[in-house]
């Protein structure tokens, strides 16, 4: 139909997500799909049990817009035992609808026109078009190479009065880099003294590896009081359609969130978060969820002896990148259709989480998968 209006673009250069596009790609040509991040395996049956068992009780209308406080109760003591902190259910405490609404309603609440965010990158891709549709600038931070660390002497000379924000992704995605104490410090000493919020985006915190100990930022009590932190039980969960996520911030910043929080969602599936509360009860499962993905990234990899691509090995989240100099001089999002295409194989392209598109020869693989699936994937990367 055509359009009788003219239209401004609020995002003239964003287009469909590479998420979207390569999972696409991969159903048009029936390409096995290590593209998108999600499990090809079911979530655990007692959780599916236990959010039928709460619709069969009639919890089917809304729920609160905070969330259920059965919910927040569980994140509270969950949070707590893991991290040391301890954050009020009733004032700082919000499911959201997954983490990147959190995420977004997060910058909406709290960003004004000219107010600049540092972001490192590669980034993931929901980050700058929130900060660009609030009128923030985004201040970007190229992660540095091959571990992907952040040099905080590079961030110290872009922090100035404008400075409102530093957005944090630990474990890291795409590159599955983690934060180590020594970044914690050298974020302490940055942000004193400032009114910097910090965005922690920690939905792979039960996905790390190698005996490394998840840096959250609630556990460090100078950074917590100015930190909002975004999780997903989701990705805990393996029900990633499930679209649940929650955020733990101190009071003041938790009432700004929901305050947009109240007209973007209102309120989360209700049924979903009494089920979610009562499985919190069972801390095995998340406690046991490093084991059980550093088990299918060391498939992965042993899978891939021999082959021609090159890797540093996860450090967390599910994700796995592989260098392919070796292969094509081809950039990486021309090499990904072509793995898709001719070869039946789905990934995603690093260099579209840069904010310049550098020519990096890198490709990000999802290895929350069967290792049926793992060993498939591995043999069409033999073949290259």
């Amino acid at each position: 139909m055509k359009t009788a209006v003219s239209l401004h673009s609020k995002l003239p250069t964003t287009g469909l997500s590479i998420f979207a596009k390569m999972s696409a790609l991969a159903r048009e040509h029936n390409a096995l799909n290590l593209a998108q991040g999600f499990p090809d395996f079911s979530c655990d049956p007692e959780l599916v049990k236990l959010v039928s068992k709460a619709m069969q009780n009639g919890h089917n209308q809304y729920a609160p817009l905070a969330g259920v406080p059965e919910l927040r109760n569980a994140i509270a003591e969950k949070t707590g035992k893991l991290y040391g902190a301890k954050y009020n259910p009733e004032t700082e405490i919000t499911v959201t609808a997954g983490a990147t609404q959190a995420i977004f309603t997060a910058i909406t609440a709290l960003i004004r026109e000219d107010d600049e965010v540092i972001l490192f990158t590669p980034a993931y891709d929901c980050y700058e078009p929130a900060i660009e549709l609030a009128g923030g600038k985004p201040v970007h931070v190229e992660l540095k190479q091959p571990g992907f660390t952040i040099d905080w002497k590079e961030v110290k000379k872009l922090v100035n009065r404008k400075t409102r924000m530093i957005m944090l992704n630990s474990p890291h995605n795409p590159s599955g880099a983690v934060l180590s104490p020594a970044d914690i410090q050298e974020l302490e000493k940055l942000v004193e003294g400032t009114e910097i919020i910090i965005l922690s985006d920690e939905v792979y915190e039960h996905i790390i590896f190698d005996g490394i100990t998840h840096e959250s930022i609630a556990k460090y009590p100078k950074l917590a009081e100015r930190s909002l932190v975004i999780s997903s039980f989701g990705k805990t969960y393996h029900n990633t359609g499930w679209k649940m996520g929650y955020i733990v911030a101190p009071e003041a910043i938790t009432a700004e969130i929901r305050k947009i929080h109240q007209f973007n969602v209102f309120s989360v599936n209700t049924p979903a978060q009494y089920g979610v509360a009562e499985f919190l009860k069972y801390e095995d499962r998340y406690r046991e969820l490093n084991a059980f993905y550093e088990q299918k990234r060391n498939f992965f990899i042993k899978a891939l002896e021999g082959s021609k691509f090159k890797l540093i090995p996860a450090k967390g989240t599910y994700f796995q990148l592989l260098d392919y100099s070796t292969i094509s001089d081809k950039r990486d999002v021309e090499f990904a259709d072509e793995l898709t295409i001719k070869h039946k194989l789905a990934s995603i392209p690093i260099s579209v989480f840069y904010h310049n598109e550098p020519d990096i020869k890198l490709l990000r693989f999802c290895f929350a998968k069967g290792e049926e699936t793992l060993k498939r994937a591995a043999d069409i990367l033999h073949s290259l």
